[in-house]
This record gives structure tokens, C-alpha cells and sequence, in this order.
């Protein structure tokens, strides 16, 4: 939590912990940042609420700064009500959600419990593209030709007449794509490209 309200961060602290929620408090964006340093990406499900108004670096300015790092944990804004306008600015620009002041108890932990499942969706999708990626590259070039044909859809044969190779040939790089990416069908393979790039198959 990124606020310059000692009894604001005081009072959501408490609110949070009592429904099992840790908490880091900071009391400028300048703090968070030293605090994060040069990690790029959160490693664990989390989110950060953060105050639109504060001196020297705003709440908006600290997001812009986290969005060139790439450090995309969602942004849960705090406002008052005449911040609302800058607030959907900065749902434009990838925030979450935000929340008003005053706050009532529940709406907060609805939308941090909101969006700590949504970091945890995000951190599950770069594990699964990691994996995928990191499955295809044990294929050679030619391997790696042949499987994104086999999980386009298409035959041996044909595979075959597009690569110039016979249709024994690939049936052994299909073989060897299989075991070395460790799938078994071509719709598994289709869905570790899509992992990795879900235009790949286009």
C-alpha cells in the first residue's frame, strides 16, 4: 500500500490483516520504489493500493514508472471523489480498479480479493508460457518447422511436399518433436504454441 496518510494506511492495514491479507506500507511512491528495486515482476499473487493524490510523484506518475519496468501487479487506485476522472485515466492505462474514499470495509476486500486472483491468473499463464517455451526450444530448426505444421493440422503428407523432405523424413522429426516437446497429439502441440504465442498458428 502506496499512501501518505499515516491513519488511512493505519486503518486498512488493520481492516486487511484481520482478513488474513499481509500488508507493506509505504509512504511515498519514491519508498515503494526503493523498496521494489529492480525486481521486474511480482514472484507471488499480490496487488498494490495505491493513493492518486500524493507530493512529489503521484500515484499516476508511479504507475507509468512500473508500466515501463513491466512490473504489471494490478493497481487498485484510492481516491476522493474528485479524482474520479484521473481514475478511469488510469483504468485506461491498466489499472485494475479504484476504490473511493471513504472507503466502505467491504468494497475494499472484495477488490483486493479481486485482484490478487487476477495477479494469481497472471503468474499461472507466465508459468504455463514459460513451460511451453521452454519445451519448444529443445527443437532444432527443422523440428520446429515440421511441429508448427503438425499443429496446424496438417498430414505428413502434405508437410512433406511443403518442406521439400519425404514423408518417412517426417514422420521421424514428427517422432522426435513429440518426445522432445513431451506431448502426444497434435492438439496438445497446438496448445503449447498458443501458450507461447497465441498467434502462432495463424
Amino acid at each position: 500500500m502506496v499512501d501518505d496518510d499515516p491513519a488511512l494506511c493505519r486503518s486498512l492495514r488493520f481492516l486487511l490483516e484481520t482478513e488474513g491479507w499481509p500488508v507493506c506500507l509505504f509512504d511515498s511512491a519514491e519508498a515503494f520504489l526503493d523498496a521494489l528495486g529492480t525486481q521486474p515482476a511480482p514472484s507471488q499473487p499480490c496487488c498494490l493500493l495505491l493513493d492518486i493524490r500524493m507530493p512529489a510523484m503521484s500515484g499516476l506518475e508511479l504507475q507509468q514508472v512500473l508500466r515501463n519496468r513491466g512490473f504489471d501487479a494490478p493497481i487498485l487506485f484510492m481516491t476522493g471523489h474528485a479524482d474520479v476522472s484521473m481514475a478511469v485515466q488510469a483504468m485506461k492505462c491498466g489499472a485494475c480498479d479504484f476504490i473511493e474514499k471513504p472507503f466502505n470495509d467491504q468494497a475494499v476486500l472484495d477488490a483486493v480479493a479481486g485482484a490478487v486472483r487476477r495477479c494469481a491468473d497472471m503468474l499461472d499463464g507466465a508459468h504455463r508460457r514459460d513451460t511451453a517455451r521452454a519445451a519448444l526450444s529443445h527443437l532444432s530448426p527443422r523440428e520446429q518447422e515440421v511441429a508448427h505444421l503438425v499443429a496446424r493440422g496438417q498430414p505428413n503428407k502434405l508437410i512433406a511436399a511443403e518442406l521439400g523432405i519425404s514423408e518417412k523424413t517426417v514422420h521421424i522429426h514428427r517422432q522426435h518433436v513429440m518426445e522432445k516437446a513431451g506431448v502426444s497429439s497434435a492438439a496438445e502441440l497446438a496448445r503449447l504454441f498458443l501458450r507461447v504465442d497465441p498467434g502462432a498458428l495463424d
